[in-house]
């Protein structure tokens, strides 16, 4: 017979039938009808036992009662979900806490019923029957559906044979849901444990492999393993340098993106299975850092009803801010940019994403006064998150005069409307390249950090309550323009992938953490702080590029070729997220620091920045230059043709009216 049942679900037939769970009306039902079943067993043998005869009307409004506890406790529980992907374990305690509940509830029903009429509409010892009877049918009915799943699913062609990391009960939990998936990419094969143990241990029927990095390689090898499957828990082990081995030996790794996908009660059909959740990992996730806080009290406090303008609001990082500013509740947001397209795109996002949010589309250019003021003046904004700027530093020191009028005087037009129409927080998003900059870029925005902060000073004198708040933080990870995204084109275009120096290092974070740090440091602020993240450990830029590789497949060098083409104008080696005789101080926030900054006489600040804007306008370059080093004497240039302009501050030599022909300087070919 066994033999009969076994070829009957091994028919192809039989196995292409297209359910991936069972449909939850049809356990509940199921349900219910062992629950009747139960009742109608337990009423026979009582009547056969006492030799009496309990009239059909009574049965059926005793039936009514028991089958109406039964449900109303097992759709608020919601017992009847997800029992293909549960472990046995799980549903032992669901059915049990369904049986008890409604136990409980028809003895309090019978003892109402035995002090108004003094006598029971059944026995309790009947109802501690019923309950019995239906734990072990429900029991048998689930293990039933699990082994008719599991030999549906019994095929393995063209299914990658996988080992997923870890032990404990959350991986043995996905391998079980892989394995047990209709249709599904993988088959898991065994468990991948970091811990010493004995050989040859199964748990849950799955192999348990020890991580050997002498014999791992040959593990997978020998036993046509293709890949190794971890979930977002794992994230932590995974960015600490444990995937190198396997990236090392071209051993492709899987990320369950979404492991609560088959943990949940979810009232939703579910049309996707679990392989739709596991994507091949990059880079981003193996740079992760640790989860954001996506509700945090003080930001949702300061936000929440309250009107917010964001500059360059279509950026990477302005974009976000809108995104997290519309998930704490914002009454009104307000995108200010000069991009059309781009402010398109988001418009058209924040409609599908959040529709109750009020977005105000507002294009113009920072350095237009009249059409910022124009956005002020009509929406009077409460807070102000600064993030419209030039960033790219080859392109900055190419065009230095358009990055003092976009960063300086763009952060000083907004920055002084923030003050006329009483704004509550002025947030500013700078960079760590304003820190002993050595570029044309890193200076414009320490400028503008000089001018934010001596501007709060300055209206605390006059009794202004508007705070002016600097954030500083590095490289944000796939930003535009940035690395990984550039990486990425030269592989798909079979390279070469170029760096610009062998030992280049570079701080990196992701765009939700940085402006996460952002909101929260700017509603903790009380105004004129220079606020600096904890970018966690520095990246070499060529190891990344050859781990971006091997991630495709390929093997650096060999498939695909790192080509050094040296350091760009204005760039150097390393960032620094503080200047040499700046200090920090704690906040709440272990990732937040304060930064001990030199501070500056407003009016001295105008008159300089007055200055180099008037040169900037006249297109004078050098005088432009030789200006900001003046004002900022920590501004060096490297690899830069400004350089001359250091030597002859060292020299001690005046700014002179000779300029680079034609008001712009020759910037070597890149």
């Amino acid at each position: 017979m066994e033999r009969l049942i076994n070829k009957l679900l091994d028919l192809r037939l039989f196995r292409s039938f297209k359910v991936k769970t069972t449909p939850r009306w049809i356990i509940l039902l199921l349900d219910m009808l062992i629950v009747l079943v139960s009742f109608v067993a337990t009423v026979v043998a009582g009547m056969y036992s006492q030799h009496t005869v309990i009239p059909s009307s009574t049965i059926l409004l005793h039936a009514s009662i028991v089958l109406a506890v039964y449900f109303v406790i097992s759709y608020v529980s919601k017992s009847y979900t997800c029992v293909i992907r549960l472990s046995v374990i799980e549903d032992l305690y669901r059915i049990f806490m369904v049986i008890a509940f409604s136990t409980l509830i028809l003895i309090a029903i019978n003892v109402g019923v035995l002090v108004v009429t003094g006598t029971t509409f059944m026995r309790f010892w009947d109802v501690l029957v019923i309950g019995a009877i239906s734990f072990s049918m429900m029991m048998i009915e689930r293990l039933c559906i699990k082994y008719l799943y599991m030999r549906m699913n019994s095929a393995t062609e063209g299914r990658k044979r996988v080992l997923v990391l870890g032990t404990s009960f959350s991986s043995v939990l996905l391998a079980n849901a892989l394995k047990g998936e209709i249709g599904g990419k993988y088959l898991p094969v065994g468990l991948l444990s970091i811990k010493a143990g004995a050989d040859n241990a199964e748990i849950n029927g799955f192999k348990v492999y020890r991580f050997n990095p002498e014999t791992m390689s040959d593990d997978f090898e020998n036993n046509n393993i293709d890949a190794l499957i971890f979930d977002a828990k794992s994230n932590y082990l995974m960015h600490s340098g444990f995937a190198d081995f396997f990236i090392k030996n071209d051993i492709p790794l899987l990320a369950m993106n979404k492991v609560a996908e088959f943990e949940q009660d979810s009232e939703k059909e579910d049309d996707k299975g679990i392989s739709t959740f596991i994507k091949e990992v990059q880079i981003e996730d193996l740079l992760g850092r640790d989860p954001i806080v996506i509700n945090n009290p003080l930001v949702s406090e300061h936000i929440r009803g309250a009107c917010v303008l964001i500059t360059g609001a279509c950026g990477s990082i302005g974009s976000e801010i809108v995104r997290q500013v519309a998930n704490y509740g914002a009454s009104r947001i307000v995108l200010f940019d000069q991009a059309e397209t781009p402010m398109h795109d988001i418009s058209l996002e924040m409609k599908k994403e959040k529709p109750d949010a009020k977005v105000v589309l507002f294009m113009g250019d920072v350095r237009n006064r009249g059409r910022l003021e124009e956005a002020f003046k009509e929406y009077r904004p409460r807070f102000v998150f600064h993030a419209a700027a030039y960033k790219h530093v080859p392109m900055m020191e190419i065009n230095p005069s358009e990055a003092i009028l976009a960063n300086v005087m763009g952060t000083r037009n907004v920055a002084d409307l923030a003050l006329k129409y009483d704004v509550y927080k002025f947030v500013m998003i700078s960079t760590d390249k304003a820190v002993n900059p050595t570029n044309v870029m890193g200076c414009t925005k320490r400028l503008a950090e000089i001018y934010c902060q001596s501007l709060f000073f300055e209206a605390q004198r006059q009794g202004k309550k508007t705070q002016y708040i600097t954030t500083r933080f590095g490289n944000v990870l796939g930003s535009n323009g940035s690395v990984i995204p550039l990486f990425r084109k030269q592989i798909a275009a079979g390279g070469p992938v170029t760096v610009t120096h062998k030992d280049i290092i570079r701080y990196f974070m992701t765009i939700p953490e940085a402006c996460s740090l952002v909101l929260e440091a700017g509603c903790m602020g009380s105004g004129g702080e220079i606020y600096i993240f904890d970018m966690g450990e520095p990246v070499k830029i060529y190891d990344l590029a050859r781990r971006m590789i091997s991630l495709a497949g390929l093997k650096p060098d060999v498939d695909i070729k790192i080509k050094e083409i040296g350091l760009r104008p204005g760039e150097k080696l390393y960032e620094e997220l503080l200047n040499d005789k700046e200090k920090t101080t704690a906040t709440v926030n272990k990732k937040i620091m304060i930064a001990k900054v030199k501070t500056y006489d407003y009016r001295d600040v105008c008159a300089n920045i007055d200055r180099i804007i008037d040169l900037a306008s006249k297109g004078d370059v050098y005088h432009m230059v030789y200006a900001m080093k003046e004002f900022v004497p920590e501004y060096k240039s490297q690899h830069s043709q400004f350089e001359a302009i250091d030597k002859k501050i060292e020299e001690g030599e005046k700014s002179t009216s000779a300029s680079v022909p034609g008001g712009q300087p020759q910037v070597a070919p890149q």
